[in-house]
């Protein structure tokens, strides 16, 4: 089943937050990502980079780590920068989704994609999924356990649904981006092109990426 972008929240099994990013493409595969310095960006491969004059939403910076490296914000577009400044400015997360999405807006392409978000809160052990799509909004504070992942797409799976809920095992932000390309629940989804993990650690987020081996 093709569901497109992902985003998740999980819990490791020893209770660390983590926030992990897919970007699942048939449109435009030829994407990866890049780690920067408290920052993810999703970027054209070499060679692709006119792709971004074709569609404005593909390249952006998908994950942003702030707060004195307490709360990392994971999102598929442009809202991740919106999101993430409001919440270092000292907006409750809560309320930095709803406003950043709402101003936002879906995306206004062909299918009128919806944007997707995860935030990780250290500061109160906070997991929390959003989503705007042409017909609404929903953003929701999520109980985790431990070993144990939500996740909301744009495509198909895009409500905030307690069904779409999966066990987790990865103990690594490289673990969680293999896990989010091709196991569990996330094997059936199909074509993967490149994921993103925050993982909670003593100095903050670590963050990895990774491409999927078949893209």
């Amino acid at each position: 089943m093709y569901i497109g972008r992902i985003v998740s929240v999980a819990k490791t099994r020893d209770g660390r937050l983590c926030a992990v990013y897919r970007v699942s493409s048939r449109s435009f595969p030829n994407r990866t990502a890049v780690v920067g310095a408290d920052k993810v960006s999703i970027v054209p491969k070499p060679g692709h980079e006119t792709d971004v004059q074709k569609n404005p939403y593909i390249a952006y910076n998908c994950v942003r780590v702030v707060s004195d490296s307490q709360v990392a914000v994971v999102t598929n577009g442009s809202h991740t920068d919106a999101i993430a400044e409001k919440i270092a400015q000292g907006m409750p997360v809560r309320d930095a989704l709803a406003l950043a999405m709402l101003a936002l807006d879906y995306e206004k392409d062909q299918y009128n994609t919806p944007r997707i978000s995860a935030v990780a809160d250290k500061r109160d052990g906070a997991a929390w999924l959003a989503v705007v799509r042409d017909d609404g909004i929903e953003v929701s504070r999520i109980a985790l356990e431990p070993g144990q992942c939500r996740y909301v797409a744009t495509y198909e799976e895009n409500s905030l649904s307690e069904a779409q809920c999966n066990a987790f095992a990865p103990e690594t932000a490289e673990a969680a981006c293999a896990y989010i390309l091709r196991e569990g629940v996330f094997a059936q989804r199909e074509n993967p092109i490149t994921a993103v993990a925050a993982m909670a650690s003593e100095a903050g987020f670590a963050l990895a990426a990774r491409d999927d081996v078949q893209a």
